[in-house]
């Protein structure tokens, strides 16, 4: 299963710039140094999201939840190296689709355990 409506899956940019790529946020738990690795930074927010969401897209879901306030998709993918060569990381990104909406909305995204 794909994650329902991932053509129209939105990832904020501020989450982007706050928290994952910022290694100043205290819960940022090293997914900004992570990222690092991978090429994506401040200078390369839209590259990240772009490739989130294109991840998104591609990718089958690798389980699903249904709460109080709507359901949660866990899709784990191959998030590619924006600089350099190499063959890029597994990543886990969590995608909400809020209680009487139909737009997924990305939660976070962090290295999933290989």
């Amino acid at each position: 299963m794909k994650l329902p409506n991932q053509h129209l899956a939105t990832v904020d940019r501020r989450k982007v710039v706050e928290y994952l790529l910022n290694p100043a946020h205290p819960d940022n738990g090293g997914k900004a140094r992570f990222f690092a690795t991978l090429g994506f930074s401040l200078d390369t927010v839209e590259p990240l999201i772009d490739a989130l969401r294109s991840m998104a897209a591609v990718t089958e879901v690798a389980a699903h939840v249904e709460s109080v306030h709507g359901d949660k998709y866990v899709v784990d993918g191959l998030l590619p190296v924006h600089t350099g060569a190499g063959p890029g990381r597994i990543v886990r990104t969590i995608w909400a689709i809020d209680r009487g909406t139909s737009v997924p909305r990305l939660v976070t995204a962090y290295p999933h355990e290989e």
